[in-house]
């Protein structure tokens, strides 16, 4: 028996250039990388060295934290870059790939008759562990720790994000075990949430708790959805994994194999023909970028959503946890007197010289450009009117700014993470970084209090 969860507040920001439901396969990429940025938190020890063969799904480097984590490649090759930064801190490792693919076997595991201990084990040497994000701090989950339940969002309400019904067809036994294996680790529910009336591959599962969400964003977002059905309080922990992630776990525990493969939606305005891409995380954008066309020079390739994803140059490379690669215009021109005369072209949760609330429905070609410059905080209330979560989100931001940590754990920081803050980013008038701002907030707070 499913729920139905129904969010009011929000913003549905409708944007040109959605991918259209074909695949095609991506051209194989050369060189595959992995940032180093992705996983938040984890401090690297390198298991080899330049120059050294590896296969895919064999361990690169390892969470100095926690020995029997592994991070593995998603291909079979040369590891012919260890790039570093200041202080020698590693930042990407690049893999020169084989022309035939060669993976570890770990063997299946019979996850049905194996225990939470062992479970976690073949999850932690197999590479699949990092896909296990925990709230509170939105780190990769902790092993040690016990979730009291784990969270997949399968309804997605962000700008042009890969949708999961169609990314997700025909892996059902894939995602039924990932979910199977998932359940013994939590005493409480599996908790799956999709789209009301959705033709979800998720829906017919066993084993979980079935929620069906409607509302505009972001009612997709999985912190939303934790918010409404079960609420983070200090002291606890939950675990949340996004859908694409389950097929990989799920590929790993059946076959012993890491397969890297994702289903990657190229969209935005700047793409001519946007559509699906089958491909591996970490290979060249360029691989699929160009093959649809692009229109013009003068456009932003960012890795993920237009809201929550970071820049990326053009021959930059898909992140660990990304399924969506969008290209728009870059906004690097500008209005003379923009603030003051009525707008018709640009998406406003306001109604002062804005008439986006006339056209709901109506998509946007909007560019980079941010419309204003960093100033102080104005109270306006605009936040509130599209945070559909129970906490007051310009005092929580005000918290973290001047880090009171009382105040940020009474304000419900536990509860949140970067991505629940982009839309309030988006509309805010005085053009603050507020997911940075929860970022460093929640950094804090692990550092401090643990």
């Amino acid at each position: 028996m499913s729920k139905d969860i129904r969010i009011k507040k929000g913003l549905n920001i409708n944007l040109v250039g959605a991918a259209e439901h074909t695949i095609s396969k991506a051209v194989l990429s050369n060189v595959y990388a992995l940032n180093l940025n992705d996983f938040h938190g984890i401090t690297p020890k390198m298991l080899l060295k330049e120059g050294a063969e590896v296969k895919a799904g064999e361990a690169l480097f390892y969470n100095k934290n926690y020995e029997d984590m592994h991070f593995v490649s998603p291909v079979s090759g040369e590891l012919i870059e260890i790039e570093r930064g200041a202080r020698r801190r590693i930042l990407t490792l690049k893999i020169l790939a084989d022309k035939e693919q060669e993976h570890v076997n770990r063997g299946s595991l019979d996850f049905g008759a194996a225990s939470a201990a062992e479970i976690k084990a073949f999850l932690l040497k197999g590479g699949c562990w990092p896909f296990i994000k925990q709230r509170p701090y939105d780190i990769v989950a902790n092993p040690d720790a016990t979730p009291k339940a784990i969270f997949v969002s399968a309804y997605v309400t962000a700008p042009l994000a890969a949708d999961p019904d169609f990314a997700l067809q025909g892996k059902e036994r894939e995602l039924q075990a990932a979910l199977t294996a998932l359940g013994k680790l939590t005493p409480g529910k599996v908790h799956v949430s999709i789209g009301k009336g959705s033709n979800s591959p998720l829906a017919a599962l066993s084993g979980i708790e079935l929620h069906k969400v409607s509302g505009p964003h972001p009612a997709g977002l999985v912190g939303t959805q934790i918010n409404k059905i079960d609420p983070i309080n200090k002291g606890e922990a939950v675990w949340t994994v996004s859908p694409q992630d389950l097929v990989i776990i799920g590929e790993l525990l059946l076959t012993g194999k890491f397969n890297a493969e994702r289903v990657v939606a190229l969209v935005g305005s700047s793409v001519k023909a946007p559509k699906y891409y089958k491909t591996k995380m970490g290979t060249e954008i360029a691989t699929f970028l160009y093959a649809s066309g692009v229109n013009g020079e003068n456009f932003r390739v960012i890795n993920g959503d237009v809201l929550t994803g970071s820049k990326s140059s053009q021959d930059g490379y898909l992140g660990f946890y990304n399924n969506t690669v969008t290209a728009i215009p870059e906004g690097d021109d500008y209005e003379l007197f923009g603030w003051n005369k009525p707008i018709f072209n640009k998406v406003s949760s306001t109604r002062a010289l804005t008439f986006s609330w006339l056209q709901p429905k109506k998509k946007y070609d909007l560019t980079t450009n941010t419309n204003g410059e960093h100033r102080a905080f104005v109270v306006t209330g605009q936040y509130e009117a599209v945070f559909p979560m129970d906490i007051f989100p310009m005092q929580l931001l005000k918290a973290c700014m001047v880090k009171d940590l009382d105040e940020m754990e009474q304000l419900g920081l536990y509860e949140v993470a970067p991505e629940d803050f982009s839309l309030t980013e988006f509309i805010c008038i005085s053009k603050q970084p507020h997911q940075q701002i929860i970022r460093e907030g929640l950094d804090l707070l692990h550092q401090e209090i643990g």
